[in-house]
């Protein structure tokens, strides 16, 4: 349902609010090697939420990244418009298309109906869920990033 872009730049964001120390930038180099993913890559996701006021950047020997906001203020669902846009709450889940429930001229696919109570259910979890629950649940549970 999301784009490999999105699910890094929601492990990047967790990861930042969970090891940033009074809001202080970490590099994009330790974010990359600790979360595994590729360095020229994940600073393309993070500079596109840095324009969505999600995330501070910053150059210099001590630049980097940290939250632009309190981790509470951060909802996961502005992470995912971010970076996947309202797209992923709309498309069809078969077809290359807005879901008919945008365009009354199409017909159903065999999983519409099914597929759009799961989609809606994880709209609203995302809506509610911030950061700061994301990085708490991983400390309580020892979850990964």
């Amino acid at each position: 349902m999301f784009s490999n872009t999105c699910k890094y730049g929601i492990r990047a964001v967790v990861y930042i609010a969970g090891n940033s120390k009074n809001g202080e930038n970490i590099g994009i180099k330790k974010i990359s090697e600790d979360l595994n993913l590729p360095m020229s890559f994940l600073a393309k996701i993070l500079q596109q939420m840095a324009k969505k006021k999600i995330l501070n950047s910053s150059k210099g020997p001590h630049g980097g990244f940290s939250l632009a906001r309190e981790p509470e203020q951060i909802f996961i669902i502005e992470v995912v418009k971010a970076i996947d846009g309202d797209d992923v709450f709309r498309r069809c889940v078969l077809h290359n298309y807005d879901c008919v429930n945008n365009d009354l001229s199409r017909q159903k696919c065999t999983l519409h109906d099914d597929y759009v109570k799961s989609r809606l259910e994880i709209k609203i979890l995302f809506e509610s869920k911030t950061v700061y629950d994301l990085v708490t649940n991983a400390n309580n549970s020892n979850a990964l990033y």
